[in-house]
């Protein structure tokens, strides 16, 4: 049985390099929403698009989230049915509400702490610039979400050297394996 996965970029999109890039390359039936504005998003907006993306899958989905794409989950999870999708696979996410976030997005602050109704692995890295290692344990926490180290792996994206990176694609089969089985 296929596995359904959506790829959830965080700002500025993931770029030809990136490893959501690399994996949906790889996979015909996984899919990337694609944003209107990946330069000044709009939770609202970002929401929305993610809710009708949701809603086109013929069976609940599995999540793969980067940096913002996480916070974006957290929220969209506010309103989601329960049973939406299968799970959610969040990478790297982004501190919204940490000073040095990078400016121009909206209406993501504050980061929702509230539980998932969904199984949830977050993969974390113990340098990363847009995240503390307090933060990521917080969200963990706060969202029932597992939680995986991978070292330290700055930001977790093509900069820091993660291309294919295949140890993630292991991680996220493995995920989908036990949410989708």
């Amino acid at each position: 049985m296929p596995m359904y996965v959506l790829m959830l970029p965080g700002l500025w999109n993931s770029g030809p390099q990136h490893w959501q890039t690399l994996w949906q390359a790889g996979h015909a039936d996984w899919k990337r929403v694609l944003q209107r504005d990946w330069q000044t998003p709009d939770r609202a907006e970002w929401v929305e698009t993610l809710r009708l993306n949701v809603a086109a899958c013929r069976r609940p989905p599995v999540l793969v989230a980067h940096s913002l794409g996480c916070a974006l989950v957290a929220h969209w999870a506010q309103a989601a049915n329960r049973g939406a999708i299968a799970g959610a696979f969040l990478v790297a996410p982004s501190d919204v509400d940490a000073p040095g976030y990078p400016p121009g997005t909206t209406g993501f602050v504050p980061m929702p702490m509230h539980r998932l109704h969904f199984p949830s692995l977050l993969v974390a890295s113990r340098n990363d610039a847009y995240c503390s290692v307090a933060r990521a344990k917080a969200f963990a926490s706060a969202w029932g979400s597992e939680l995986a180290w991978v070292g330290e792996a700055g930001h977790i994206n093509a900069d820091a050297g993660f291309g294919a990176w295949p140890a993630g694609e292991r991680l996220l089969l493995d995920f989908c394996a036990r949410v989708q089985g």
